[in-house]
């Protein structure tokens, strides 16, 4: 009698086949992902990355995060230069909201702690709305941070450890190096090294007047000019809350050998980046750097605008 196959046998073949056909396509989608490396020579990073200066040689250290720590760390990072705190009080209040809740605002905690700090409002940190607002918690960071002697000077475990006054005082310590790494990135100091690629394309609705309010908010409200008509097209003026641009003006140092200048440009342009999730970015252009949503950091020589930051939002 001729033999018939079993139906185990039709099932360990089918399975057999799928198994096959499974890994076909991880092995398609992988060549597409290291074939679009080698065209472009980059790495697409999905959410948010910081390099050393030196990242380039592949050597440097990077920090890789979400668009909602990049967020809450560029606010954190702008409420401190907004105040004339240094760069070090910067390090000191990432460290601290990196070790205190990941550098997320979360709404939990130790007994009534909350926010990026876990502050508690019965000690007198605020309100749980106020505390769960990232501009006034990083304000309040920094205002005791401020009444430190010599802050800048301590280690970074001990003047954390002055503000916060937690149970583990040397868990900060190990934040250090990764603080200190973003906020060389997000005061400014170290250009282009701030790239963040949404993970999905961006759901909100871009809106030219939230972009100035929250400039203002985490930077003061010297960081917009005063209201002046539209250029043609949108150039994104106080009165124009449709423009498809904001302009941000950066002060030009009257020495030319002075690096303030192109530091608070790059601390602006830096900001936007981190900030493009959640306000709805899609393109940043600072000197001859622009920005992309999906492919980062570009040069482009045709257009050179040393004296402004210019943000586009998604249309």
């Amino acid at each position: 009698m001729p033999r018939t196959d079993s139906p185990t046998r039709r099932h360990t073949g089918r399975s057999r086949l799928f198994r096959i056909a499974a890994a076909f396509v991880v092995l398609a989608a992988l060549g597409g992902y290291l074939l679009l490396q080698y065209i472009t020579g980059k790495t697409v990073v999905q959410g948010c990355v910081v390099e050393s200066a030196d990242g380039s040689t592949g050597k440097g250290r990077t920090y890789r995060m979400s668009p909602e720590q990049a967020s809450n760390a560029a606010t954190i990072s702008a409420v401190g230069t907004a105040r004339g705190m240094p760069e070090r009080a910067v390090t000191i209040a990432l460290a601290t909201a990196l070790q205190e809740s990941g550098l997320r605002n979360i709404e939990h905690g130790d007994r009534d702690s909350l926010g990026l700090f876990q502050q508690r409002p019965s000690q007198g940190w605020g309100t749980e709305e106020q505390i769960m607002d990232p501009v006034y918690s990083a304000g309040e960071f920094y205002r005791h941070l401020a009444k430190v002697p010599g802050y800048s000077r301590l280690p970074l475990t001990v003047a954390a450890q002055r503000v916060q006054r937690s149970g583990f005082p040397q868990a900060y310590a190990k934040h250090e190096p990764d603080a200190a790494l973003l906020a060389a990135a997000l005061t400014g100091r170290t250009p282009a090294t701030l790239n963040c690629n949404p993970p999905r394309a961006t759901a909100v609705t871009a809106d030219a007047a939230t972009v100035r309010t929250e400039l203002v908010r985490a930077f003061g409200k010297e960081v917009l000019p005063a209201a002046r008509p539209a250029a043609a097209g949108g150039a994104g003026a106080a009165g124009s809350p449709a423009a498809s641009t904001v302009a941000v003006p950066v002060p030009l140092a009257p020495d030319p050998e002075d690096d303030d200048a192109a530091q608070r440009g790059w601390e602006l342009a830096h900001w936007a980046v981190a900030r493009s999730e959640s306000l709805g970015l899609k393109e940043v252009a600072y000197a001859d750097r622009v920005w992309k949503a999906g492919s980062g950091w570009h040069t482009e020589r045709k257009e050179s605008d040393a004296d402004q930051v210019r943000i586009k939002l998604v249309q």
